[in-house]
């Protein structure tokens, strides 16, 4: 959306600002979809609830475009859009159009022209990995989502939104579902945790797949948003990225990406400590934006930056009603530098 000023910050004339946000929103689904074996599906009232509770959040960030994670209907997520009073031109969850089994799906919803959007559901064969007493991990369990943009000055922006394996242990299952293993044995939990990162790792070294592959060969500028079920700094979520690896060779910025946090250009507005989730007591950021080297003010091949990014997480501490979410929802404003005739264009 081309503002002259947006979150109270001035914005000169030669740039067009854009908003990003991603978010978990926590089981979203239609009432009466049973969407796991151990929870009870929403009624009505309660399916209204989340709407409006999660149309609210969505007024606020006020996104252009906004990566969703947790989504097991279309149906449901059309409602919360909906309950925001905000237009927006696609919403979008593949694999939950008639309600998603099994995993939930991730989403977008954006008010930007949609050029492609594709969801990416196996590996490589050369990257699928053998996880113990389980086999060949093949797939995202839950797939990402690939799309292609155009801003309203025209340019083009690629946005994969993902939500990577948690860290819950993978305990051996049979076929009916049902645990194998005994999970108050320590040395079982460690070895079903084991399980459980090389699958992650496994999802995270196939996402750097996909961008790389976006990087190397469009030219195009990138967005990653999405759960990555660990900290910006953690190996899988470097594995992504590869940031770390600018620091020795200049020539790993084609390919790399740089955490939104880290390269913001407000710095009245950094903190030493921002969160999206806590997990006994211990606050992580594991909810994020990275972005490609176009956006980092630094860059010569720079067209514009992240200006600052906020993390809104009051509600995770309010109260646990399935409702709500309990992740904090993380948002970047991001410029571009633009002719002021292509603005111009854009505003009519």
């Amino acid at each position: 959306m081309l503002t002259a000023q947006t979150f109270g910050t001035p914005v000169p004339p030669q740039w067009a600002t854009l908003v990003v946000a991603t978010c978990n929103i926590l089981n979203l689904a239609a009432p009466g979809h049973v969407y796991y074996d151990n929870q009870d599906a929403y009624d009505t009232a309660e399916a209204q609830r989340k709407a409006d509770w999660l149309g609210a959040q969505i007024q606020r960030l006020g996104a252009d475009v906004l990566g969703l994670q947790e989504v097991w209907d279309l149906s449901a997520l059309q409602a919360a859009v909906s309950a925001s009073g905000l237009h927006y031109s696609t919403v979008a969850a593949p694999g939950a159009e008639a309600g998603a089994e099994g995993t939930p799906r991730v989403a977008l919803v954006t008010r930007l022209a949609l050029d492609r959007l594709e969801s990416v559901t196996h590996f490589a064969a050369a990257e699928q990995v053998v996880v113990p007493e389980i086999g060949p991990y093949t797939r995202f369990e839950r797939p990402v989502l690939k799309a292609r943009l155009h801003t309203k000055a025209g340019q083009p922006l690629h946005v994969l939104v993902v939500h990577l394996k948690s860290k819950r242990p993978k305990y051996l299952q049979d076929a009916a579902g049902n645990t194998v293993e005994d999970v108050d044995d320590p040395r079982v939990t460690a070895r079903a945790t084991l399980r459980s990162l090389l699958m992650r790792g496994a999802e995270a070294a196939a996402l750097r797949g996909l961008v790389v592959g976006l990087l190397q060969h469009t030219n195009e500028p990138l967005l990653l948003l999405g759960d990555m079920n660990d900290g910006p700094q953690s190996v899988t979520s470097q594995m992504v990225a590869a940031t770390q690896a600018v620091a020795y060779d200049k020539a790993a910025r084609d390919v790399a990406l740089f955490h939104a946090w880290d390269v913001a250009t407000e710095p009245a507005l950094k903190r030493d400590m921002a969160y999206s989730h806590v997990h006994q007591g211990r606050p992580d950021l594991l909810d994020q934006i990275w972005v490609s080297e176009e956006f980092v003010a630094a860059s010569r091949f720079a067209l514009g930056d992240v200006r600052r990014v906020d993390v809104f997480n009051d509600h995770l501490h309010e109260s646990r009603e399935r409702w709500r979410s309990d992740h904090g929802f993380v948002r970047a404003l991001l410029r571009w530098r633009v002719a002021t005739s292509a603005i111009t264009a854009a505003s009519t």
